[in-house]
């Protein structure tokens, strides 16, 4: 796929190279890609009331509604935490989590190159998504899930008529099988874990909190993210580094990562703990269960160069939140985003994030999904 506007440039080096939809990887030092444009202005299309920059034409867009989801406030746990806490209701998305955003692009640039079908691998929400967007593009895709995934979204996978394998094991086991497949099958590997091309759907929702918050005094100072492959963490710190090269803003929030004491790759990178992917235990946040993150690097350079932090948290502590966002605030997320709102004490606690600090956490995804607190 070629295009003018923009080039596949390396997350961690600075090998350059034309667009594909079959580079995944650098071929120096074997590190995803990103979309990088000639020019920003050059490259913006009109999505949502907002320009942003992206590899495809509006008109060219596989879109099945998503984006423009709500922002509110949650007053009953800001006067707790003494702290203006928001959040973006990212479940209102077409299958119900922030993954739409990412699959739309995507797909979109892979339904223009000509792809007909594709394998992906995913732990249930970016499974579903993608099976859907590729319905829409009439693209035939091949779901590779973990066993262990909730009942409810391998169902949903299968009703958009993915094919659909469930694969025993960790959940990078699926992984493995996906591209097993892919090579042994001559299908585009389209993971949402590698593409440059979700990643540049997900920054769709840092420029919607810059619309949404432009004029007023709350614009977050900290964004806090559940972060395993980091799709939407890298989507979000790239949309606000564009509009500050833009002159729209003139400090970036600090964007921080939670992740679960059972599975914490990012986190024993930074801290230099004794986890060993080889011991994971089983987590209720089946979202973030992702021992090895093809971009672990890239998150820890992004997380490390912009004065953001990493948390753990446990499965008692996921629950608890899981359970105070539905008795206190209506809102019934699942387990993967109820870890990003327990890491919010911890933040609170070491003084990362200072009272009256504003601060937005995204619902990532709705709770009917996923497994029960109760």
């Amino acid at each position: 796929m070629n295009n003018s506007n923009y080039f596949f440039k390396c997350s961690i080096c600075e090998f350059r190279t034309c667009p594909s939809s079959d580079k995944l990887n650098c071929p120096d030092c074997h590190s995803p890609f990103d979309v990088n444009y000639i020019s920003l202005e050059d490259a913006k299309i009109k999505l949502n009331s907002i320009k942003i920059p992206l590899p495809i034409n509006s008109a060219s867009i596989v879109s099945l509604g998503e984006g423009n989801t709500p922002t509110i406030k949650l007053d009953n746990l800001s006067d707790k935490l003494e702290i203006k806490l928001s959040t973006k209701l990212e479940y209102f998305n077409p299958t119900g989590s922030f993954k739409d955003r990412g699959s739309s692009i995507m797909i979109s640039c892979l339904k223009k190159a000509g792809i007909k079908e594709i394998a992906e691998d995913s732990s249930g929400n970016a499974g579903a998504s993608i099976s859907a967007y590729s319905s829409k593009a009439q693209i035939r895709s091949h779901i590779f899930a973990p066993s262990s995934a909730p009942t409810a979204k391998i169902n949903q996978i299968k009703v958009y008529g993915a094919n659909t394998y469930l694969v025993e094991g960790p959940r990078d086991q699926a992984t493995i099988e996906a591209i097993t497949f892919a090579e042994n099958h001559g299908v585009t590997y389209a993971s949402h874990n590698l593409s440059p091309y979700f990643i540049e759907g997900t920054k769709i929702f840092g420029y919607e909190i810059f619309r949404d918050f432009y004029d007023s005094e709350n614009f977050p100072e900290h964004i806090i993210l559940p972060v395993g492959n980091g799709s939407l963490f890298l989507g979000v710190l790239k949309s606000f580094h564009e509009l500050f090269l833009d002159n729209k803003i003139h400090k970036i929030p600090k964007i921080h990562a939670v992740q679960t004491e059972s599975i914490q790759p990012i986190y024993s990178t930074i801290f230099k703990t004794d986890w060993n992917p080889v011991n994971q235990t089983k987590t209720i946040a089946g979202g973030i269960a992702v021992a090895t993150p093809p971009r672990l690097n890239q998150i820890v350079k992004e997380l490390q160069q912009n004065d953001g932090t990493c948390e753990i948290v446990s499965e008692k502590e996921i629950i608890e939140w899981q359970l105070a966002l539905a008795n206190q605030e209506g809102l019934y997320i699942e387990p993967t985003s109820a870890a990003a709102f327990a890491g919010i004490s911890k933040l609170i606690e070491s003084k990362v994030i200072q009272k009256g600090a504003s601060v937005l956490i995204p619902s990532t995804g709705i709770g009917l999904k996923d497994l029960s607190p109760i």
